[in-house]
């Protein structure tokens, strides 16, 4: 099958925004490391709903809280709330605020299939690691 002048433009396109991502991330990350940082704990987590069809990642510097908000939808309108995402099923733990942005811009990039391998390689059954950490 040719190949289009248009179908060449949008993959150029495609490639070149590709790259401008890595060239932004790598900036990002340089400029942040010049920020005095204070002795925090940061965590990238990936939670999912009931059925394990919806995978959310995110980062934040309070696990149990965050995990909390999701599961009472403190924001109604946002998306973890709309797509009930209330299973924890993955998280990471970082001393560094940095870090951890990068590592959860990377998942974010990554296909579904990675995602599923990250989070069954510590995670086989899918289950909600948070179970007990609440008194409902």
């Amino acid at each position: 099958m040719k190949e289009t002048p248009l179908k060449r433009k949008t993959k150029i396109f495609r490639l070149n925004t590709l790259r401008q991502k890595d060239d932004i991330l790598s900036l990002f990350s340089l400029a942040i490391k010049t920020i005095p940082m204070k002795d925090y704990n940061y965590y990238v987590y990936i939670m999912t709903n009931k059925r394990n069809t919806v995978i959310y990642t995110g980062v934040c510097n309070d696990l149990v809280r965050r995990v909390w908000e999701h599961k009472h939808k403190v924001n109604p309108k946002s998306f973890t709330a709309r797509y009930n995402i209330t299973k924890l099923v993955y998280y990471e733990c970082f001393t560094d605020i940095n870090a951890a942005i990068v590592r959860e811009k990377q998942i974010k990039g990554w296909l579904r299939m990675k995602k599923i391998a990250l989070i069954e390689s510590v995670n086989k059954e899918w289950k909600d690691l948070s179970d007990g950490w609440f008194d409902e």
